[in-house]
């Protein structure tokens, strides 16, 4: 990154808050977005509404009424960032995958019983059961660019049947429990309205479990390659006895398999070995995964619908999923992803639109300076005036030479946690 490249980050940035203007009703409103937005990409350590007014010298309650009572519509500026990032999208090299969807989770330990649906629950960012709420999100990666596209609450099911403990939080009465497949689904369909298209889609054997949201993906033509646990069941024909995974595929089937090399940008080069099995779910062909990595022998167990083809490319597109951990990572510590600190619905879900935003710039500026400027960005480094934030958005550091091939570059898979087993007749 050079000089003038950091020079041009701030009228970049305001240029692209540009583009959410249409979101408000009053100017003043639209200041405060600035701010908030400005104080997400800062280096806070704490990216709440406090240290964010007190850092932009504004009142806190003024800016936690931006977040919770304020007339703006929150919805339309997530569609506005998804309708850009669909532009630059298109504007990208395809690479040998195109683009790929990743369907995923993450999670935020929470004390107390206030904050809009915590409960006690699995928590990934944990690794066990604890207090917390889960956000179900969508991301995209096409060559080298990713981002985050949509971020939702799941709401549990206590919750939901507590409809007084939900006005209290402000909760309206027609945001209720949806399974969080279910949740993804309707992100896919958001995101499709607003011209996201994906040439592959993959997600974890939580999703992957889900049947539903299988035979629905398939009936709407969109390719996946999903993660799947060891207990899922498939058949070898209609009508025939069920089998688990890995009875009709077993690991030994994957150490006589074929040897393919998957990439993996920070570090060496994987190398797995793969065998598939044509199988039927539900009255559906798919294709059955078995893959075993040579230097470690983990295992894994992956179905996909897109039965011609190669192995190699399901494999490919399957670990691709490690680009999501990576945009989970840039967003908690970056933008501040999980800060929110309040108790009221419609503010967590516009903190987390925010910090969407915050990372669609991001996202696509990284890309920028690689030397590929996205398309739908025409001017945004052309210099301007921007509303100044005390301790202003400090450049991106400066990175070493012998570590600049490696700035943007996704993290390889994190370990994955032990599957818990989970039942297909409850999949709905």
């Amino acid at each position: 990154m050079t000089d003038q490249d950091i020079a041009e980050l701030g009228p970049a940035f305001a240029s692209f808050l540009g583009r959410f203007r249409g979101c408000f009703l009053q100017g003043r409103t639209a200041a405060h977005f600035d701010s908030y937005c400005r104080g997400l990409l800062s280096d806070l350590p704490r990216k709440s509404v406090e240290p964010i007014a007190l850092a932009c010298g504004t009142a806190v309650r003024t800016l936690q009424e931006f977040l919770t009572t304020a007339r703006w519509d929150h919805e339309l500026a997530r569609d506005t960032l998804q309708r850009h990032l669909a532009e630059v999208l298109e504007g990208l090299p395809a690479g040998p995958l195109g683009t790929v969807g990743v369907i995923d989770e993450t999670s935020c330990f929470k004390q107390g019983e206030l904050t809009p649906g915590v409960q006690r629950q699995y928590l990934g960012c944990k690794g066990k059961v604890d207090n917390g709420i889960v956000t179900v999100h969508v991301g995209v990666a096409r060559g080298r660019f990713q981002a985050l596209l949509d971020a939702d609450l799941y709401l549990p099911q206590s919750w939901d049947q507590d409809r007084e403990r939900c006005r209290q939080a402000g909760i309206p009465d027609d945001v209720r429990y949806r399974p969080k497949w279910r949740i993804a689904f309707d992100q896919l369909l958001r995101l499709h309205q607003n011209g996201v298209r994906f040439d592959w889609l993959v997600f974890d054997e939580d999703y992957g479990s889900k049947v539903p949201l299988l035979r629905l993906l398939s009936l709407a033509g969109q390719r996946f390659v999903a993660e799947v646990p060891v207990s899922f069941s498939v058949r070898s024909e209609d009508g025939g006895p069920p089998r688990r995974a890995d009875e009709a595929l077993t690991a030994q089937d994957a150490r006589r398999g074929r040897r393919y090399r998957v990439r993996q940008q920070t570090r060496a080069d994987a190398r797995w070995r793969a065998a598939s099995l044509p199988v039927r779910v539900r009255g559906r062909g798919y294709t059955l995964v078995v893959a075993i990595n040579e230097a470690t022998a983990e295992v894994k167990y992956f179905l996909t619908n897109a039965n011609g083809e190669p192995l190699g490319r399901v494999l490919q597109v399957a670990f691709r999923r490690a680009t999501v951990e990576h945009s989970f990572r840039v967003a908690k510590g970056e933008a501040g992803l999980v800060h929110y600190e309040g108790r009221q619905y419609v503010g967590l879900v516009r903190h987390l639109i925010l910090a969407l935003i915050v990372m669609g710039f991001v996202s696509v500026h990284t890309e920028r300076l690689r030397g590929e400027k996205p398309a739908g960005d025409d001017g945004a480094s052309v210099p301007g005036a921007e509303r100044p934030l005390r301790g202003a958005v400090p450049p991106p550091p400066r990175v070493r030479r012998n570590q600049s091939r490696r700035r943007g570059d996704p993290l390889p898979p994190a370990p994955q946690r032990a599957g818990r087993p989970v039942s297909q007749k409850t999949a709905a």
